[in-house]
């Protein structure tokens, strides 16, 4: 029953986030809703050992889809007592600094070097570029008609020490648990 609730009230987070875009936007975009996502994520991951900053940074790497969604999506917001800032990085050397990283689809080419890079960090990695998932990425976007939803690849979020909520997890489409 715990669970239950526990879950319930993870997607009552989420669905009070579109709801509010939806009250703002006669129609939020998909990178509006994904912006919403990538907060929410930070709220149901744990990070083993955790990071001793005063922000908790959502970066993207490469190109920004996102525009200002991502900025106002944050703004004033706080995660484990830490101000969310959203930054843009042009390198992966760049994402220390980083608790989730968006890598867009424009780093498609350099993906499996960002991975292998990222992948001896304590950072989650999230993107919507095809087989994001397959390729050692954590969790990967999906449109599905029109509604935005993500798979998880559970080995790659937990060979970099985090953990992921159940709740977060039932909502996921997919969770890989294979390499």
């Amino acid at each position: 029953m715990a669970k239950l609730i526990q879950t319930s009230r993870l997607a009552a987070v989420v669905l009070a986030y579109v709801t509010m875009l939806c009250a703002q936007d006669a129609k939020p975009s998909e990178y509006r809703v994904k912006a919403v996502f990538l907060y929410n994520f930070g709220r149901f991951v744990a990070w083993r050992p955790a990071p001793k900053s005063d922000s908790f940074a959502v970066c993207v790497l490469g190109q920004d889809p996102f525009g200002p969604a991502l900025d106002a999506t944050v703004a004033g917001e706080t995660i484990d007592h830490a101000q969310v800032v959203a930054r843009r990085i042009s390198r992966t050397q760049d994402a220390a600094s980083c608790r989730i990283v968006f890598i867009s689809s424009s780093e498609d080419r350099q993906m499996k070097e960002i991975l292998a890079e990222l992948g001896r960090t304590n950072v989650l990695t999230v993107s919507d570029a095809p087989r994001f998932t397959r390729r050692g990425g954590m969790v990967q976007f999906i449109l599905d008609g029109s509604r935005v939803r993500f798979e998880v690849n559970l080995a790659a979020v937990e060979r970099a020490g985090l953990s992921l909520s159940s709740e977060l997890l039932k909502l996921a489409i997919s969770v890989r648990r294979n390499p």
